[in-house]
């Protein structure tokens, strides 16, 4: 069966090198479920997703040198595919927006992909240099607050200061380690984690 699939989509293929649409859409209905699935897998998002199904398919209309050389055709549109989920990432890290999304997901590599002692020990390591960075006092104070798990007011009685500057201590440390890790974490190493991610 597998070899005649791959028949099938080499026809296919020399057909839509010959601008053959009906080809085209065949072989579209036949793998946009597929690969939407595997990009929102790394993406998370729908319309973003359904975006690059599109891209990758127009590549393929587009490039009519490019058809005739492609010999896996699955492997061909799952490489494309992951390449431009990369590219979509790392465009999008520059988005301010975004930068809280992969904050988010890469506290969650910290915590939820234990069994990828990978990714663990990368976040572990970066998020220990940027504590290091801290001043000491506010690196005393995150400290007590994430790692000890006391609350504002045990952590304003324990070091007598105000609530207020507790809260400042740590907002600020959470901007400050926040940046640092998404300056010096390679993207890829977050995308890793999402593409691990169990649904």
């Amino acid at each position: 069966m597998p070899h005649a699939k791959i028949h099938n989509d080499h026809f296919l293929l020399e057909q839509i090198a010959q601008r053959n649409e009906l080809a085209f859409k065949t072989l579209f209905d036949a793998y946009k479920d597929r690969l939407y699935h595997y990009i929102y897998g790394i993406i998370k998002s729908k319309e973003v997703a359904e975006e690059i199904v599109m891209d990758v398919f127009l590549k393929l209309w587009l490039g009519k040198e490019l058809v005739n050389q492609i010999e896996n055709f699955d492997a061909f549109l799952f490489r494309v595919a992951y390449n431009k989920s990369i590219d979509f990432l790392r465009s999008a890290a520059r988005d301010p927006r975004f930068r809280d999304l992969l904050w988010e997901e890469m506290q969650l590599a910290g915590g939820m992909y234990a069994d990828q002692p990978m990714i663990t020990r990368e976040y572990e390591a970066k998020l220990r240099e940027a504590v290091g960075l801290l001043t000491p006092q506010r690196r005393l104070v995150f400290t007590l607050s994430r790692e000890k798990g006391l609350s504002h007011v045990d952590i304003a009685r324990k070091l007598q200061l105000s609530k207020h500057t507790v809260s400042n201590h740590i907002v600020e440390a959470q901007k400050f380690i926040r940046a640092y890790l998404i300056r010096h974490m390679d993207v890829a190493m977050v995308v890793a984690a999402l593409i691990l991610k169990k649904d």
